[in-house]
C-alpha cells in the first residue's frame, strides 16, 4: 500500500507516529511561514501542517498545491495546540507535521466546488460525475447502497435462497412498458430485448426446482422519466416455491425490519398494515397511501391486497391484466373468469412505503390450462401465446410447482432511506430526465459500418429506423 493510514482514522492515540497518507487536497491555507493543507479520502479529512525548518523541500512543494491535487506525504502525528482542536472532525484532535511530499497528479481547477452544499445544475454535476461523487453526501449514498446489498445478501443467504443471474439479452414480451431493443447481427431483422424484469426466468427457475431464488437485478424500461424512474434501474427479485401470500409477507417484513434497524437504527413493528385495494381507493383515493400522519413513524409500510385481476381498456375495448398476465386469480373467483372478469380478484400485492410503491408481487399461475385461459381473456390467442411465451407454457407441462414472488425497487428504497427526492441521487451514473448521460454523451450516433452489419438504415422523419429486407 502507498499509505499507512487513511485520512479519517488518526486520533490522539496516534501521537508521535510516523505515517504516510494519500488523498486529494480539499483546501490549502498559506499563513506565511506555515502552510495548512486538508487532505481528503473516502474516510474523511486530516490537517497537514508544513513548516519551513521541519518540512524542508516539502514546504516549498506545498506552495504549488491546489484543490483536488492528488498527493502522498510522510509525516509525524502531533496533538493540536490548545484552542485549535476541531471537534467537528473525527481527526480534529491531531495534525500531521509533513516531512516529505509527492504530487502524484495535479488537477485542473474543478468546474464546481467539491462541497456538500453547492449551487450547481444537475447536468453539470452529471457531466463531471467523477467530481460530484467526491462530495460526502453523494458518496454516502453509494456507501448506503453497498451496505444495503450486504444486508440483503446475508439475510436471504441465511434463509436458504440461491442468488441466480438471468439473461440481459432476452425476448421481447409485453410487460406494461416499451422494451429496449437490441438488433442481432447474426440474425438480421431480429431483435433481443433488455429485460423489464426477470419475471419469466424466475418462474422457469421454480420449475427447475431451485425453490428459493433471489437476484439484485438490472431492469430496463423505455418510458418517460420522472423523479422515481430511470431507463435502467435495480430491483431485488425474489421467487419461492410451495408458498402462499403469508410466506411472502413474513419474509419481506422481516427483511425490511432488519434493513431499517441496520441502516437507520430505527425499530419498526411487524406485521405491516394490510389494506384492500377497494378500501385504499375509497378512503385514500390512491393505491399508494401515505400513513405517516395516521400512524409506526417516519417510515410506514403497508400492503395493498385484493387487486382486481383485470382492468378494462376503453380505447381497445378489451380486458388487460392489472399487474401482469402471470398473476393467479383468487381461488374463489376462478369460476367468474370468463363470464364476469370484472369481479375476479387477484392474488397480487403491493408494498407501499411513505406513499411510494416500493414493490409488487403475486402468487403465480403454474398450470398451462389456467395460463392459457388468462391469455384468451386479454386477447392473446394460442398461436400468439406460443410465439411469445411458448418456453414458459411448455415448462408448465413438466411438473411446475405452486410458486410466487415479489420484487422491490432498490433505488426507490435508497432514496427514501437517504432522504433524497430523486432516485438519480442514489444511482452511481444516472441519466437525466431526458434519458441522456452528460458524462458519456449517450445515446449517440454510431458509424454507418456498424449499422450496415446490423442491416439497419436510418432515415429522417417520424419513423427514423428501418431494417433492410
Amino acid at each position: 500500500m502507498l499509505r499507512t493510514h487513511t485520512c479519517g482514522e488518526l486520533n490522539e492515540a496516534d501521537n508521535a507516529k510516523q505515517v504516510t497518507l494519500c488523498g486529494w487536497v480539499a483546501r490549502r491555507r498559506d499563513h506565511g511561514k506555515l502552510i495548512f493543507v486538508d487532505i481528503r479520502d473516502r474516510t474523511g479529512f486530516t490537517q497537514i501542517v508544513f513548516i519551513p525548518k521541519e518540512s524542508g523541500e516539502a514546504y516549498k512543494l506545498a506552495q504549488d498545491l491546489r484543490n483536488e491535487f492528488v498527493i502522498k506525504l510522510n509525516g509525524v502525528v502531533n496533538r493540536r495546540p490548545v484552542g485549535t482542536i476541531n471537534k467537528k472532525l473525527a481527526t480534529g484532535e491531531i495534525e500531521v507535521l509533513a516531512k516529505e511530499l509527492e504530487i502524484l497528479n495535479p488537477s485542473l481547477n474543478p468546474p464546481f466546488e467539491i462541497e456538500d452544499e453547492t449551487d450547481i445544475t444537475e447536468e453539470l454535476r452529471l457531466k463531471y460525475r467523477y467530481l460530484d461523487l467526491r462530495r460526502k453526501r453523494v458518496f454516502n449514498n453509494l456507501a448506503l447502497r453497498s451496505n444495503l446489498y450486504k444486508i440483503i445478501r446475508a439475510y436471504l443467504g441465511n434463509n436458504n435462497f440461491l442468488e441466480c443471474e438471468t439473461p440481459i439479452l432476452t425476448k421481447s414480451t409485453p410487460e406494461g412498458a416499451r422494451d429496449y431493443l437490441v438488433p442481432s447481427r447474426v440474425n438480421i431483422g431480429q431483435f433481443f430485448a433488455l429485460p423489464q424484469s426477470p419475471q419469466l426466468f424466475k418462474q422457469i427457475l421454480m420449475v427447475a426446482g431451485v425453490e428459493r431464488y433471489y437476484q439484485i437485478a438490472k431492469c430496463f424500461r423505455d418510458e418517460d422519466l420522472r423523479a422515481d424512474r430511470q431507463p435502467e434501474f435495480t430491483q431485488l427479485d425474489i421467487e419461492m416455491s410451495f408458498i402462499n401470500e403469508e410466506d411472502i409477507f413474513s419474509l419481506t417484513e422481516s427483511l425490511m425490519q432488519l434493513i431499517l434497524k441496520e441502516l437507520k437504527n430505527i425499530n419498526i413493528k411487524i406485521p405491516f398494515v394490510r389494506i384492500s385495494y377497494k378500501e385504499a381507493m375509497e378512503k385514500y383515493k390512491t393505491d399508494k397511501p401515505d400513513l405517516r400522519d395516521e400512524l409506526k413513524n417516519d417510515f410506514v409500510f403497508c400492503w395493498i391486497v385484493d387487486f382486481p385481476l383485470f382492468k378494462y381498456n376503453e380505447e381497445e375495448k378489451r380486458w388487460d391484466s392489472e399487474h401482469h398476465p402471470f398473476t393467479a386469480p383468487a381461488e374463489e373467483d376462478v369460476e367468474n373468469l370468463e363470464k364476469n372478469p370484472e369481479k375476479v380478484k387477484s392474488r397480487s400485492y403491493d408494498l407501499v412505503l411513505n406513499g411510494m410503491e416500493l414493490g409488487s408481487g403475486s402468487v403465480r399461475i403454474y398450470r398451462r390450462e389456467l395460463q392459457q385461459k388468462i391469455f384468451n381473456i386479454i386477447g392473446i390467442g394460442e398461436e400468439e401465446a406460443s410465439k411469445r411465451f411458448g418456453f414458459l407454457l411448455e415448462a408448465f407441462q413438466f411438473g411446475a410447482p405452486p410458486h410466487g414472488g415479489v420484487a422491490f425497487g432498490l433505488d426507490r428504497l435508497l432514496a427514501i432511506l437517504s432522504g433524497e427526492n430523486s432516485i438519480r441521487e442514489v444511482i452511481t451514473f444516472p441519466k437525466t430526465s431526458a434519458t441522456f448521460c452528460p458524462l458519456t454523451s449517450a445515446p449517440s450516433d454510431v458509424e454507418d459500418k456498424q449499422l450496415a452489419e446490423l442491416g439497419i438504415t436510418i432515415k429522417k422523419g417520424p419513423s427514423a429506423i428501418r431494417v433492410k429486407d
